[in-house]
């Protein structure tokens, strides 16, 4: 493609940018989301080349499709090699299903893909400026130890992280907590939706210019491209030799930059068959497929898939827009998208507390598969799409299930549900003896405007 790829605002009022910049802002000055110009097709025999590559050379393959005009593409694999330094197993479960584990990274969380490769790119382009940064991220759980992780020690960037300081399990808290250097943790007595809503707010605050501010939540536009790329893995490893076949894929969702980084990866040209859009009892998108009305939940629910709590995905916004529509960032949906278009891609389904524990258990009694709350609503999502549409129920329909944490994350449900604690991987070793350092602040952005003031000049 040798159009130069820009990225404009899903709100239409902003100047498309190069892709650095709208990393670097994150938010776009509008208060939309950042969207590619125009997205880069596959070369049909892509897929073939793909299946004998290491992930890292995948990513770099996809990313410099996007980034040709931005980075060199030394620079861009040796970005992609440090990033991608951990195995994603394509877990075999029956006939032609399987799990994809992507809970292998440093903090045992899918969201250490976007993060690591995110905070390599901004480092990257921060030094060639020669200045630093403040990142602001609201977290339900697993984004905020990934970004701490992945931002620790880069000399260019701080970060603080907002978390809702009852709804994260012990170990997803002390991801965060325990590290200090460029990272400030702050708890906060409420929802997710509370922590994103004080983190946009000091974006559009023209006082706080002065800070550099961007985010590293999935409305960062660096999130989403890291995040199409483990879709073309999965399907270029697990397809037939030289047959085009499509793939079913289930999504658990909660923010949905997971699933928008999928559906770039269709819009290039993956073969998706359908994506089955799993959530829990936050279920304001499969009430939307149902009846066409779009409300957002306030407050979020509780669910112990806690990283999926959100009332308001920020990435419908990106969903719309890529299906013709236009949704401000309160949820207003200004122009209706190709609803039908919408439909024939994805099927979504909310799946219960009860339905999530149940299928902890089934999985594991029949397969010996063992899940975690949000790879568990995935999963069950995918088997109450079979039970719906009984003519993909075939043994050589190729599917995957994305299983988004590792289990070891979710100590107490695994054990009161399977009676066993699972295996530690190392990344969480010895974090229950580790110092903790955080602040707890109220829930309203005066105070969290002055937290920033006095700790950042």
């Amino acid at each position: 493609m040798s159009e130069k790829i820009l990225y404009y605002s899903t709100n239409h009022n902003t100047e498309p940018i190069p892709f650095h910049d709208a990393l670097l802002k994150g938010l776009a000055p509008d208060r939309g989301l950042f969207m590619p110009t125009a997205i880069p097709v596959f070369d049909k025999n892509e897929f073939e080349k793909y299946k004998s590559m290491q992930y890292h050379e995948i990513a770099f393959e996809i990313g410099k499709k996007f980034l040709k005009d931005e980075i060199e593409n030394d620079d861009l694999l040796a970005i992609t090699k440090d990033a991608y330094n951990f195995p994603i197993p394509l877990e075999h479960v029956a006939d032609r299903k399987y799990i994809m584990r992507l809970d292998q990274g440093p903090t045992a969380s899918f969201k250490d893909f976007a993060a690591r490769m995110m905070g390599r790119l901004m480092q990257y382009f921060l030094q060639k400026e020669n200045r630093k940064m403040l990142i602001l991220t609201a977290t339900s759980g697993d984004t905020g130890s990934a970004i701490a992780n992945a931002f620790y020690g880069l000399d260019n960037i701080n970060v603080v992280i907002l978390f809702p300081e009852k709804e994260v399990t012990d170990r997803q808290r002390k991801q965060m907590t325990t590290l200090k250097k460029n990272i400030k943790i702050l708890a906060l007595d409420g929802k997710f939706d509370d922590c994103q809503a004080l983190v946009k707010q000091a974006f559009n605050d023209n006082e706080l210019d002065y800070l550099q501010l961007s985010s590293a939540n999935s409305i960062n536009i660096g999130r989403l491209l890291p995040q199409s790329m483990y879709y073309v893995y999965a399907y270029a490893k697990l397809k037939k030799q030289n047959i085009n076949e499509k793939i079913i894929i289930s999504v658990p969702s909660g923010n949905f930059g997971n699933l928008m980084g999928g559906l770039i990866a269709n819009k290039m040209g993956l073969p998706i068959e359908k994506f089955v859009v799993s959530t829990n009892e936050n279920d304001e998108v499969p009430v939307y497929f149902q009846t066409n009305k779009y409300n957002t939940i306030v407050p979020s629910k509780n669910c112990i898939s806690s990283a999926m709590n959100v009332g308001h995905p920020s990435n419908m916004a990106r969903i719309i827009e890529l299906y013709a529509g236009v949704m401000d960032e309160k949820g207003v949906i200004l122009k209706p998208p190709n609803i039908d278009k919408l439909k024939k891609d994805m099927w979504a389904i909310c799946i219960s507390d009860r339905e999530t524990k149940d299928m902890i258990q089934q999985a594991w009694k029949e397969y010996k598969l063992l899940l975690e709350p949000h790879g568990s609503v995935g999963w069950a999502g995918l088997n109450r799409f079979f039970q719906k549409h009984e003519s993909f129920d075939n043994p050589d329909q190729l599917c995957v299930s994305l299983e988004t944490a590792h289990p070891a994350k979710f100590p107490k449900e695994i054990n009161e549900l399977l009676e066993f604690d699972p295996e530690l991987p190392e990344s969480l070793k010895g974090l229950d003896k580790k110092e903790e350092f955080m602040d707890k602040i109220l829930n309203n952005y005066t105070t969290f405007k002055k937290y920033l003031k006095d700790n950042y000049n």
